[in-house]
């Protein structure tokens, strides 16, 4: 009697175990966005309704000062983590991400603005790829105009230092396999480039990044983003970010152009004047030394480099 009580305390374990099994976890980190978060938990829902895998939908509230929360467990089925206070948009995603059941993380946000019936493609794609973005390049795209050409030079410098075409720099919705991103916690900001510095790190670990296009329609209520200054802390971020997975891809092209300008003022002079100035051997000498720290960098990089996953096989494939 002891042991078939034994068994059937076993049964109900393993039972209970595989309830509690999710396939996908959905983050949606949220920070005063009463007017459009239950909306966009309910048609998250009805997009997911038919979907093969299991998924859990977990509402990070980072300090809300609104209805969020009320509205966010007004919608059953949602599980909702809050912050004692505002920590930021990465600091939410790092607390869900933790929270997680699931080995694949798909993040999105509260805001309306990224359309749930794309989250299905991305989770599908990501049989072939580490991370899926979606890249805001779809028939619709209510990027606002003002950030448009911040957005066009951020992809572009990005584009340059990591080496390969990036369609979307810092898209909030993408799919990720948890074990992949857990090693990059550690330099993982607190703010809004999170996802700029995880697909610039994934991409300079030579992680499969796959884009898959989408639409991004109109933002309920206020943005959080301010264009000019966010713009110039994300430049230092993308400097900083591919100087600790790829500094001489940083620190050699200005050092080269030191050194030509240094030797081709030395050889005017030389030609025209026939007399060498200091000027000249500064920049020879500061190029020289550019170069050196770029080269020990480079050194430091490759021994203190971030684990990475067996999943990764390089590449970046552009839907």
């Amino acid at each position: 009697m002891v042991v078939d009580t034994h068994l059937e305390t076993l049964e109900k374990l393993d039972m209970l175990d595989e309830a509690r099994m999710v396939d996908v976890s959905i983050v949606v980190p949220a920070y005063n966005e009463e007017k459009a978060i239950a909306e966009s938990l309910r048609e998250l829902q009805q997009e997911l309704q038919d979907v093969p895998w299991r998924y859990e939908v977990i509402v990070v509230d980072d300090g809300c000062q609104d209805g969020t929360v009320c509205q966010a467990r007004s919608v059953p089925g949602i599980t909702v983590i809050s912050h004692a206070q505002n920590r930021g948009y990465g600091a939410a995603l790092k607390t869900g991400i933790r929270q997680a059941q699931g080995d694949i993380i798909v993040i999105t946000d509260g805001d309306g603005t990224y359309p749930a019936r794309f989250i299905p493609p991305i989770v599908e794609a990501l049989k072939s790829a580490d991370m899926v973005v979606g890249s805001r390049t779809g028939t619709i795209s209510k990027i606002p105009a003002i950030r448009r050409p911040a957005k066009w030079f951020l992809n572009k410098l990005a584009s340059f230092l990591a080496e390969t075409k990036i369609p979307d720099l810092n898209s909030g919705l993408r799919a990720f396999r948890k074990e992949a991103v857990l090693p990059f916690f550690g330099i993982l900001p607190s703010g809004f480039s999170f996802t700029t510095t995880i697909t610039l790190a994934m991409l300079c670990n030579d992680y499969r990044v796959r884009y898959e296009p989408i639409d991004y329609v109109q933002r309920v209520g206020k943005s959080k983003i301010k264009p000019f200054q966010d713009t110039y802390r994300f430049i230092l971020l993308v400097l900083r970010t591919v100087c600790l997975f790829n500094p001489l891809k940083v620190f050699l092209p200005p050092a080269f152009l030191l050194i030509l300008a240094g030797m081709t003022r030395l050889s005017y002079n030389a030609i025209t004047i026939h007399h060498v100035a200091g000027t000249e051997l500064l920049f020879i000498i500061s190029g020289i030394q550019l170069g050196a720290i770029a080269l020990l960098a480079d050194v430091v990089t490759k021994v203190r480099s971030v684990p990475r996953g067996d999943s990764a096989s390089g590449g970046v494939v552009v839907a």
